[in-house]
């Protein structure tokens, strides 16, 4: 990951944290307003993608409203076996993101699925794959909270 970003790269961030245009080429829109060419702002994209300083760039949904399901779920993962087991959950679709933490639980992942049974069907094949059991920790209810970093 580079040590700096270049003022671009910084006002890309900030671009694109929220009120994405909708119209039929919003990356020329963002573009222009930042002074720079679609194709630019494209390959900076990818380009922070592929260097880690952007992890995920896209949109956030609400799957409930879609019919679909999520939860977030923890495994208790021996240390000796933890990369292994991060590749293995990190293969499966429903998968949105993992996280190692300081815990008796150590990998916290959370699970989004088409159809609330896919839920189950989810927890089942990571059980199956990994060997071990998983906790599943269902949403009791939810808030929102806008987060923006400046860049």
């Amino acid at each position: 990951m580079p040590e700096t970003l270049e003022a671009i790269d910084r006002n890309i961030i900030n671009a694109l944290q929220g009120d994405f245009p909708l119209s039929d080429e919003p990356y020329r829109v963002v573009a222009e307003t930042l002074g720079i060419g679609a194709d630019e702002l494209l390959t900076r994209l990818a380009s922070m993608l592929a260097t880690g300083v952007l992890t995920r760039f896209g949109p956030m949904f609400q799957v409930e409203r879609m019919g679909g399901a999520f939860v977030l779920a923890a495994l208790k993962v021996p240390e000796v076996d933890f990369e292994r087991i991060a590749g293995q959950v990190n293969s499966l679709p429903e998968v949105a993101h993992n996280y190692r933490r300081e815990h008796a639980f150590n990998m916290w992942f959370v699970l989004a699925t088409e159809t609330p049974q896919g839920i189950a069907a989810a927890l089942e094949k990571i059980e199956g794959l990994t060997g071990l059991p998983v906790h599943a920790f269902p949403k009791e209810r939810e808030y929102f909270v806008e987060m923006k970093l400046r860049a």
